[in-house]
């Protein structure tokens, strides 16, 4: 009875089993010749491909993840730094300003570095490093408030005591000059 059921199945689906067209082995055979007997560009090609994709899939994802990580410790860093430049890009702008306003006044008092204004400009520089020193413990401060307005503050007003007193001794340096060459005239 089982048998019954299993014949007519087969009977149902009706299977292709006709015998392939005559010489159909043959001519498959000799395909098979041609293609091992042919320059294996093809073959070769694919056989090259086939090794150098792996190899690029892992260069790639290398390449992916060295830039991944190199952005992610440069944004660490950046994030992580204490300079007034790591708030904001206005901040950026704000320490870019003072800090090229510092330098330009700076040269402008070594430049008046004379015999008679001597004293003053070593005073001047002796203050600077101590305000620099200040900076420097704000930085440390910015860093450890989380970016504390008040810190950013003291840091913005750091930058301008520097220059007020940079200016302030340019100004009693053109004085000095002043009263020298005044002196001199009254002398001769």
């Amino acid at each position: 009875m089982k048998t019954d059921k299993i014949d007519e199945l087969f009977k149902e689906l009706d299977f292709d089993n006709k015998e392939p067209a005559s010489g159909h082995q043959t001519r498959f055979l000799e395909k098979l010749e041609e293609q091992n007997h042919q320059p294996n560009n093809l073959g070769n090609s694919t056989h090259k491909r086939s090794f150098w994709a792996p190899m690029l899939s892992i260069a790639a994802i290398l390449a992916i993840a060295f830039i991944l990580f190199a952005g992610f410790f440069n944004q660490n860093s950046y994030g992580n730094s204490s300079e007034l430049a790591s708030v904001s890009p206005e901040m950026k702008e704000t320490q870019q300003f003072y800090t090229q306003l510092i330098k330009t006044e700076l040269a402008a008092l070594k430049a008046e570095d004379a015999p008679g204004t001597e004293a003053i400009v070593k005073d001047a520089l002796t203050q600077l490093e101590k305000l620099e020193t200040e900076y420097e413990k704000l930085k440390k401060d910015l860093q450890n408030s989380g970016q504390d307005k008040r810190v950013i503050y003291a840091m913005i007003s750091n930058f301008q005591q520097r220059i007020d007193l940079l200016n302030e001794v340019l100004v009693q340096i053109e004085n000095i000059k002043t009263l020298k060459n005044q002196s001199d005239e009254n002398y001769i």
